[in-house]
C-alpha cells in the first residue's frame, strides 16, 4: 500500500509518501490541480491511502481520489496539531507528521459523508441557500407592512402579500416593494423545480421512504 501524508492547501499540496511494499520514500510539492491529477493517476494502479486534514477547499481532490478508487481520510486539525511536538510547523514538516500518524495508526479521522451521496447534499445545500434569501426578502416586506401599520399573522401567504400590494406607498418605499415582490417571485420560479427534484430523489431513497412514514417527517429532512 502506498501511504500519503498530504499537507493540503487551495493551491497546491505538499506530501511525504511511503511505499509499504518496496520501501520507497519520497516527498513532493504538487500544484493544484493538474500536477497534483497527474500524480494520483500515475500511481493509480497502487492501492493508496490518503491522509488530509479536514480544512475544506478539496472537493475536487476527493473526487479525484474517488474516480482512481483512492482511499481518503480526514483528520481532525487541532488533534493533529496538538500531536505534534514541535510546535514550528512548515508544509514538509506537517506533511510528515501526517504520515507518520498514518503510518502509526494513530491518525485522528473524522467522519465524512459518502461519495455517492455528494450530489444530493448539493441539491439540499443549494436549496437551503435559495430559501434563506427569500425569507430574508419575505422578512423586509413584512417590516414595511409593520411601519405602515399593517399587522398580521406571521408566515407569507397570498393573503399577506395582496395586503402588502394594496399598501399606499409613493416614491422610493414603492419601488422597494415592487422590486421584493419581484425578487420573490424569481427565487420561488428557481425553488419550484428544486423541490421537486428533493420529492424525486427522497422516493428514489428506501431509507428515506421509511423516514417519510413518520408524522411531519417530509422529503427535506428525511434527505437531510
Amino acid at each position: 500500500m502506498l501511504i500519503i501524508g498530504c499537507d493540503f492547501h487551495p493551491r497546491f499540496q505538499q506530501i511525504a509518501y511511503l511505499d509499504q511494499e518496496s520501501g520507497e520514500y519520497g516527498e513532493r510539492r504538487l500544484n493544484h490541480p493538474e500536477e497534483a491529477a497527474r500524480f494520483y493517476r500515475s500511481v493509480s494502479e497502487r492501492v493508496v491511502r490518503v491522509g488530509v486534514e479536514a480544512t475544506g477547499s478539496f472537493r475536487w481532490f476527493r473526487r479525484l481520489l474517488a474516480s482512481l478508487g483512492q482511499e481518503m481520510i480526514l483528520g481532525d486539525p487541532s488533534a493533529i496539531h496538538a500531536s505534534i511536538a514541535r510546535k514550528q510547523q512548515t508544509d514538509k514538516r506537517d506533511a510528515r507528521h501526517i504520515l507518520k500518524l498514518l503510518l502509526e495508526d494513530r491518525f485522528p479521522s473524522v467522519w465524512q459523508p459518502p461519495a455517492e451521496n455528494e450530489e444530493t447534499r448539493q441539491l439540499l445545500r443549494h436549496r437551503c441557500r435559495l430559501v434563506r434569501i427569500r425569507t430574508k426578502v419575505v422578512n423586509q416586506l413584512d417590516g414595511m407592512a409593520k411601519n405602515e401599520g399593517l399587522l398580521g399573522p406571521q408566515g407569507w401567504s397570498e393573503k399577506r402579500r395582496g395586503q402588502i400590494e394594496a399598501l399606499s406607498l409613493v416614491g422610493w418605499e414603492a419601488e422597494r416593494r415592487k422590486d421584493l415582490l419581484a425578487l420573490v417571485d424569481e427565487l420561488n420560479e428557481r425553488i419550484g423545480p428544486l423541490d421537486a427534484a428533493v420529492r424525486k430523489a427522497a422516493a428514489a431513497n428506501r431509507d428515506a421512504c421509511r423516514l417519510m412514514t413518520h408524522p411531519g417527517v417530509g422529503p427535506i429532512v428525511s434527505l437531510a
